[in-house]
């Protein structure tokens, strides 16, 4: 067991009560307590930033290190080094003697260092007949064993930051050139040239840059990633979809032609399902929910992709759920317990809301018929988000379903508007 006296430091410099905790913290090191030195100051160097020192101060601990004889600090050891100012500023590369004091008192508020100092303040010890150190004055690096692990899981904590952050920005510059270059591929054909849809998601992703900080951190890279992500799938089934239908051979020089089925009353369906379990009972969302969505049949026309630039809704894939929510998190009060875990209680939440909005039902299915199920919700949650701005929630809902239907509407600038007001997309300091 380590143990020692608790001291207060020499003249004019204050006793704290964190010096105190430190000193009784060090009297209670385990005597079979060690650890490489060296290898300490790795950790610490890994942690500076979380433990708030700067890069001259380890510099200044790197030195003091070097005058404890062993490899290892060990907890039977007094663990005191006691340099001069003239030894330490030679082993510190020329450190000028105010430095280091502003440095030493640093470290020791940071908890890596205790003063042990004598009665005039002087660094030195005193050796028995033996030449054994007997009574040492000067720092004690106790702090640095006692902390060892803490130190070490800093550090690891650091460097796993660090390397998902590297992930990150990689993820984020393989999007942005997939993004581009679908983008300039959308570009080689000249009635694609021309496409409003591909207009709208250039725009996009031109918003999407330019709410890039110079410097991100995570949680600004996650929120944009999700964008970028979700944009260049979409861009991606679309430049597809776009492809196929324009392959569809209208010619008869050729052997195929297409047949275009006129049954509008087909029991195939692109909208989800929503069945029931035996036994188990519809909640009071689920009956309100449109009949596309519970899987009966419904007589409205299929929205046709000449019509507009714009896919047919159920083809362009909703943005991904994690997005959405962060960009409406009024929602999360209204599913199933208070929570939100899948499309399904999204859905069921919409419902919910819509109802709270006044938005009638056949709104809703229109505009379920229209953008799909999921990019309806994810519409009633933007209007959730700034209901207190707008008069008829109905009447807005209607607005962008005919919008929607004529290919002049978008859901991605919506949220991406709305993630920035939730603070979730940083925006570019001039």
């Amino acid at each position: 067991m380590h143990t020692g006296n608790v001291t207060t430091p020499f003249g004019r410099r204050p006793m704290t009560y964190a010096m105190l905790t430190d000193q009784l913290a060090a009297q209670r090191i385990d005597e079979n307590a060690s650890v490489d030195k060296w290898k300490l100051y790795r950790w610490l160097c890994e942690a500076r930033t979380r433990i708030g020192v700067s890069d001259r101060a380890l510099s200044l601990l790197n030195a003091l290190l070097s005058f404890y004889p062993k490899s290892e600090l060990l907890g039977s050891d007094s663990l005191i080094v006691f340099p001069s100012n003239a030894q330490l500023s030679l082993r510190a590369h020329g450190m000028a003697e105010a430095t280091i004091r502003r440095h030493i008192a640093a470290l020791v508020d940071a908890g890596l260092l205790i003063r042990r100092d004598s009665a005039n303040g002087k660094r030195f010890a005193r050796r028995d007949s033996e030449g054994d150190i007997g009574q040492a004055f000067g720092f004690s690096l106790a702090p640095l064993l006692q902390r060892a692990e803490e130190l070490e899981a800093m550090a690891a904590e650091v460097v796993a930051e660090r390397l998902h952050f590297q992930s990150l920005r990689e993820r984020l510059t393989i999007c942005r050139r997939d993004i581009v270059k679908l983008l300039d591929a959308s570009g080689d054909e000249a009635d694609v040239a021309e496409d409003e849809e591909i207009e709208r998601m250039r725009s996009l992703y031109r918003d999407v840059m330019a709410g890039l900080p110079r410097k991100p951190d995570v949680s600004e890279l996650d929120a944009i990633i999700l964008v970028l992500e979700a944009l260049r799938e979409n861009l991606a089934n679309y430049l597809a979809h776009r492809h196929k239908t324009e392959n569809y051979s209208g010619n008869p020089a050729h052997s195929e032609r297409h047949i275009q089925n006129s049954n509008t009353q087909s029991k195939y369906e692109l909208e989800p399902r929503f069945e029931t379990k035996p036994g188990e009972n519809r909640d009071v969302a689920n009956q309100e929910m449109p009949d596309m969505m519970k899987g009966q049949t419904t007589h409205r026309a299929p929205v046709s992709y000449q019509a507009g630039p714009v896919l047919e809704s159920a083809g362009l894939k909703p943005f991904p759920l994690a997005m959405v929510l962060s960009a409406c998190p009024e929602m999360l009060n209204y599913g199933p317990g208070g929570t939100i875990g899948s499309w399904r209680d999204f859905l069921s939440a919409a419902v919910v809301v819509r109802s709270m909005l006044g938005v009638s039902p056949s709104a809703f299915e229109e505009a379920c018929a229209v953008m799909g199920p999921e990019n309806a919700a994810t519409a009633i949650a933007c209007i959730l988000e700034r209901a207190g701005h707008i008069n008829s929630a109905g009447g807005y809902l209607r607005d962008l379903t005919r919008r929607a239907e004529r290919g002049e509407f978008s859901l991605g600038p919506m949220l991406m508007a709305q993630l920035r007001a939730n603070g979730e997309v940083g925006v570019r300091r001039a």
